[in-house]
């Protein structure tokens, strides 16, 4: 079996707003970094693209994080 066919595939998500911050590139305390959770999704199920509310260590509260290219 063909890797690119899985049904399966490992997608990464992003904080939305800690990317947002990063590109004003403000380099002061609150954006240290970029928050980013591994999860797996159907392909067939769900072709667009994933958002989920999860913490965010680097704004400490819950923001949206979206799926974005590998």
């Amino acid at each position: 079996m063909a890797k690119g066919k899985d049904v399966r595939v490992k997608v990464i998500l992003e904080c939305n707003s800690c990317v947002r911050k990063s590109l004003k590139k403000s380099f002061n305390k609150e954006s240290r970094g970029v928050s980013r959770y591994i999860t797996q999704k159907n392909r067939h199920n769900t072709p667009s693209r994933l958002e989920f509310r999860k913490f965010c260590p680097y704004c400490y509260n819950h923001t949206i994080h979206g799926e974005i290219k590998k």
